[in-house]
């Protein structure tokens, strides 16, 4: 069987005039240009400039985040405590000219916290609406696992739709808009389980784990050097990114090669995770009770774009999303109780069907 094709193809003249009467075909995305690649490649090396200046070590973190601001997704960071996961998603909001808030949430928060309420105004006898601090371009949702549902079901409308709703008024949130939240496991007490639809809004899952020896002791040095243990974004050096350079990024990272191939193979990841696909895995379905959704082919096509683009690259290779389907897929699936049991891993099933699935 012959391989298909990964590269942009070139330009073909017709052998023959075509036929007078043609149906319209849709217009075809625009070419990515080569200055327009470097100046991404360049904006990005200066997000990685501030986030050397605050964290150490958790490369892996730091590339998740930058890809899922330039793909338009929101991120979930999962980690024990005071592995530093408040500071990542800060050092990233604060990378950005745009508005920040923190919401840390509690099993008492309420959706009016978040997303604003009305407030009667005796002076004027009328009713004027206050915003939550969920209307921001960038929003930390610290421990959003402790959040009770109806609080969740608030975050869920904002992070789907782009809006929120008070007082049965639509307000359109901030672009662009992304939602960063943090989470322990979910074995650490006074921790409610996210419903797999919120889940599924999350484009990536992010995994932090425990820095080594040598990360610790450079951790130590660092905090020693600055003086304080706290993280003052006024004090880091480099300049910060605009509105309109993040804009540029969605914008060039969309318009990012990908063939028919590399689209194929994210299908077939998908699918697998499903029990279905041209590349069964043995077994599945004694592990898996819920695969992974269209919405997780989106993201892997995304997040390849993205990845791509700060690679230095106008097209998509197999390893732009091989790279991310562990992050892509691991909150999408839903073990059985019996793979729970036998203390099967989301990622080892994931390891699985990246085996079991060809490279184009």
């Amino acid at each position: 069987m012959g391989r298909m094709a990964i590269f942009p193809p070139k330009p073909q003249m017709p052998a023959q005039p075509a036929p007078a009467r043609t149906m319209p075909t849709p217009a075809a995305a625009p070419t990515l240009a080569a200055d327009d690649v470097k100046q991404a490649k360049a904006l990005a090396d200066r997000i990685r400039a501030r986030f050397s200046q605050t964290l150490i070590g958790q490369e892996h973190l730091r590339e998740s985040l930058i890809l899922t601001m330039v793909a338009g997704g929101h991120i979930l960071i999962e980690s024990v405590p005071g592995l530093a996961k408040t500071t990542a998603a800060q050092t990233l909001a604060t990378s950005v000219s745009g508005t920040f808030k923190r919401i840390q949430c509690t099993p008492d928060l309420m959706p009016s916290d978040i997303v604003g309420t009305q407030v009667f105004d005796f002076a004027t006898q009328k009713f004027t609406t206050q915003v939550g601090p969920i209307h921001a371009n960038f929003v930390l949702l610290d421990e959003i696992n402790r959040s009770n549902a109806k609080t969740q079901s608030a975050m869920l409308e904002a992070m789907a739709e782009g809006a929120s709703t008070i007082g049965g008024e639509r307000i359109a949130l901030p672009k662009p808009f992304m939602v960063v939240a943090t989470q322990n496991p979910i074995e650490e007490e006074g921790t409610f389980a996210l419903p797999e639809a919120q889940m599924d809004r999350f484009m990536m899952k992010a995994i932090m784990n425990y820095p080594t020896a040598d990360e610790e002791k450079r951790m130590l040095a660092l905090i020693t050097r600055r003086g304080s243990d706290m993280l003052d974004p006024l004090q880091l050096q480099g300049d910060r990114l605009s509105i309109r350079d993040v804009e540029f990024l969605r914008a060039a990272a969309k318009r990012v090669y990908v063939s028919d191939a590399i689209m194929q193979y994210a299908v077939d990841i998908a699918a697998t995770s499903r029990g279905a696909g041209s590349h069964p895995v043995q077994g599945l379905g004694s592990l898996v009770r819920l695969g992974a959704s269209p919405r997780a082919s989106i993201a892997l096509v995304r997040i390849g774009q993205a990845n791509a683009l700060l690679k230095g690259r106008e097209y998509v290779i197999p390893e732009d999303v091989k790279s991310v389907v562990a992050d892509v897929l691991r909150h999408r699936l839903v073990l059985t109780f019996e793979a729970l049991a036998d203390g099967v891993t989301a990622d080892q099933v994931i390891d699985r069907i990246v085996q079991a699935v060809p490279v184009p």
